[in-house]
C-alpha cells in the first residue's frame, strides 16, 4: 500500500507516523504547493520524491492511495482529481463540504471500483467497538452527551482579524466541522441517523461557528455534541441508560479508555495495545486494501455519508453558510 500525501500540516506527520507503525504500508511521495515545506516534509520521514504540482502527484505510478490533509474546502476536488485519475483515496475529515460532494466520491469509487476512505480514527478503535458491545447492558438509552472543546491556537490571531482556514466559510471552516465533527461519528456510528438536528452555535462576525452544541433527537433519547475552538473543556462522552452509564474517558478521537457504571460498582476497560490513535484506521485500511475487500470498504460509506448528512443539517440550522453551498446552488 504505496500512499502519497497531500498537505504538511500537523495531522499529516502525525498518520504518517502512525503508518511506519504498519506493515505493508508506506509513504512514497508527499505534495505541498511550498517546495520548503515538501521537502522538509520528505526528509523528516525518509519520502524519497515530493512534489509541488498535484497532477504530477497523481501520475506517479509508485503512488497508489493518495492521503488528502488539506483545508476542508479542498477535499472533494482533490479527492475527484484523484479517483478520475485511477487512485486509490484516503481523505481527513470531514470528508466533504455538501452532501452532494460526499455522494458523487462515493459513487464514482464504486462505479471505478476504487478504494475511498473518510479518514476519521474514532470508528475504528477497539475501545469504540467494545462500547458498542456494552450499550444493551446499560438499560433503555435516555441521555447521551459528547464534548470534545480545545481553545484553537489560532484562536486569538483571529480574535485580532487573521482569518486562518479553520475559521473561514470559504474553506469550510468552524468548529463543527473541524472538532464536533468526531462527536457526530461517535454518535452515528453507535446510534445510526438522528430523526431530528438542531445547531446552537455561538457565531463569529463572519458567519463562522466557533463552538456550539448540536442536539440529535431519535425515537427514545437525546444526545447532544458540544465542540468548541473559542475555550477549553474536558472532554469526554457519556451514554445514559436506565439501569447504568458509559464513559468515554478523553475525546472520542482517541477513547483511551471508558467505564462502565451500574448497580452502584464501576469497571474501566482499555483494549488499545498500541497508544498512536492513527494506527488503528490504517491498519483497517491496509487489511482491506489487500483482501480487496470492496464490499467492507463500500460499506462504510453509508456512515460517512450519514454524517456529512447529519452535519450539513446542524450547520444550516444554525445560518452557517460555506463558499460550497453556494457553488451547488
Amino acid at each position: 500500500m504505496r500512499i502519497g500525501t497531500v498537505g504538511t500540516g500537523a495531522i499529516v506527520e502525525d498518520f504518517l507516523t502512525g503508518m511506519e507503525q504498519v506493515e505493508n504500508v508506506e509513504c512514497t511521495a508527499v505534495f505541498s504547493r511550498s517546495e520548503e515545506t515538501a521537502r522538509a516534509l520528505a526528509d523528516k520521514f525518509n519520502v524519497k520524491k515530493f512534489y509541488t504540482a498535484y497532477d504530477e502527484l497523481l501520475c506517479d505510478g509508485d503512488v497508489d492511495f493518495i492521503y488528502i490533509a488539506s483545508p476542508n474546502s479542498l477535499h472533494f476536488r482533490q479527492a475527484l482529481q484523484a479517483l478520475q485519475k485511477g487512485k486509490h483515496v484516503i481523505c481527513e475529515k470531514p470528508f466533504t463540504s455538501t452532501v452532494q460532494e460526499v455522494k458523487t466520491l462515493t459513487d464514482l469509487a464504486r462505479e471505478k471500483e476504487l478504494f475511498l476512505f473518510e479518514a476519521v480514527t474514532t470508528i475504528h478503535f477497539p475501545n469504540y467497538k467494545k462500547v458498542k458491545e456494552h450499550i444493551g447492558a446499560i438499560g433503555d438509552l435516555k441521555l447521551v452527551q459528547c464534548n470534545y472543546s480545545q481553545y484553537s491556537s489560532r484562536y486569538d490571531k483571529f480574535l485580532l482579524g487573521e482569518v486562518t482556514n479553520i475559521f473561514s466559510p470559504e474553506f469550510s471552516g468552524g468548529a463543527l466541522t473541524d472538532i464536533n465533527i468526531y462527536n457526530l461519528h461517535f454518535a452515528i456510528g453507535l446510534f445510526g441517523r438522528p430523526k431530528e438536528v438542531k445547531y446552537a452555535a455561538n457565531l463569529a462576525g463572519n458567519g463562522i461557528d466557533t463552538s456550539g452544541i448540536a442536539l440529535l433527537k431519535y425515537d427514545d433519547f437525546v444526545c447532544e455534541c458540544t465542540g468548541a475552538k473559542d475555550s477549553n473543556s474536558p472532554s469526554f462522552a457519556i451514554i445514559q441508560g436506565t439501569k447504568g452509564y458509559i464513559r468515554v474517558n478523553g475525546p472520542v478521537n482517541s477513547c483511551t479508555s471508558f467505564e462502565v457504571g451500574m448497580g452502584g460498582s464501576v469497571e474501566t476497560y482499555n483494549y488499545h495495545a498500541n497508544s498512536d490513535r492513527f494506527v488503528y484506521e490504517i491498519k483497517e485500511f491496509a487489511d482491506i486494501y489487500e483482501n480487496r475487500d470492496y464490499k467492507r470498504c463500500y460499506g462504510l460509506f453509508d456512515h460517512s455519508v450519514a454524517v456529512i448528512e447529519t452535519a450539513v443539517k446542524a450547520r444550516k440550522d444554525a445560518g452557517v453558510v460555506f463558499a460550497a453551498d453556494k457553488a451547488q446552488t
